[in-house]
């Protein structure tokens, strides 16, 4: 079996379901490529949440509509070839998740709808005209990472009080550096900038933190961290650094302390965009969205593998501990 028909057996084999749908007419059975940002394996809770949202919304996998996935085979794998051939099935929307692959796909179509799940900087990076109206054929979802990166930096010191000195591991080209850097010049924190490109270079930043007497680390939004995020967490505990991460998912792979929001939500959420526009609504007029509640997650077997008491106060205002 190649690897288009096992991506295909697979993608087909996982939902099944005795609903009834009304999005398509007769006779029209629309296809929805789907561009994960990395493996599959690692990132399966998140599209199963999309296909269960599918399945609310009365999509059976087979019957009226068709789910055709395209992963990278490794994480940080360009992904125009596999956002071509999408295009080249002329599939009625394109799911993208990542601004590498949504990039690929505006480029490839301006008349395929695409789904951002989720993108970073939309606006700034030149995706959609604005949030409000996105003009074009691309709408979906936000990160508010950005926004959030003093409130990651203050969580932090919370847990490390004598947190003066931050390294920063960003995806070089993906995570701009400048709203992070004004949050340490607020908070009067030094910052190193540690800008990875591929998944061999974590290794070296959390080395270069360490030569630098790092206090912390913050790991900021990535589709590249967010597949090897068991990884990461191990080398945070490795070298005796607290580190503070984006989404949940960092948490339960072992992260100590993770504030922001949920990662399946956007998934649950492009599947409503889908939704939408195969029953008739354009890109262009479908606000993009950001994420409404931000959750704060302590794991306290990374806090004890630091060696760190946790304060009170913090573990009161936790949405959830992990044990």
């Amino acid at each position: 079996m190649d690897r288009r028909a096992f991506i295909a057996s697979l993608a087909g084999g996982l939902l099944a379901a005795p609903l009834a749908a009304e999005a398509q007419p007769a006779g029209k059975i629309p296809r929805i490529g789907l561009i994960p940002g990395g493996p599959l394996a690692v990132r399966m809770h998140q599209w199963d949440a999309f296909r269960q949202t599918l399945r609310d919304f009365g999509y059976v996998e087979g019957q009226n509509i068709i789910l055709e996935f395209r992963p990278p085979e490794r994480e940080g794998d360009r992904v125009d070839d596999l956002a071509a051939d999408l295009v080249h099935l002329r599939v009625d929307v394109i799911v993208a998740s990542g601004s590498s692959a949504i990039r690929a796909a505006k480029r490839l179509t301006s008349t395929i709808p695409i789904v951002m799940c989720p993108a970073s900087n939309p606006v700034e990076e030149g995706l959609v005209a604005s949030l409000a109206r996105p003009g074009g054929n691309v709408t979906g979802l936000s990160v508010v990472a950005m926004d959030l990166s003093g409130k990651r930096l203050e969580t932090l010191r919370e847990m490390v009080p004598r947190l003066s000195r931050v390294g920063v591991l960003r995806q070089s080209r993906v995570s701009p550096w400048f709203p992070v850097e004004a949050s340490g010049r607020v908070m009067r924190i030094q910052l190193l900038d540690l800008p990875v490109i591929q998944a061999g270079e974590l290794e070296k930043g959390f080395a270069a933190a360490v030569q630098w007497r790092a206090d912390g680390m913050m790991v900021m939004a990535s589709t590249l961290f967010f597949g090897l995020r068991t990884r990461i967490a191990d080398l945070a505990v490795k070298h005796r650094l607290p580190a503070v991460y984006d989404l949940p998912s960092f948490a339960h792979a072992g992260g100590l302390v993770v504030y922001g929001p949920s990662d399946t939500e956007y998934y649950r959420r492009a599947a409503h965009y889908v939704d939408r526009i195969l029953k008739g609504a354009k890109p262009a007029d479908l606000p993009v969205e950001q994420p409404t509640k931000i959750e704060l997650i302590i794991n306290m077997k990374a806090a004890r593998a630091l060696g760190l008491t946790i304060p009170q106060s913090l573990l009161q205002r936790a949405d959830q501990v992990i044990e």
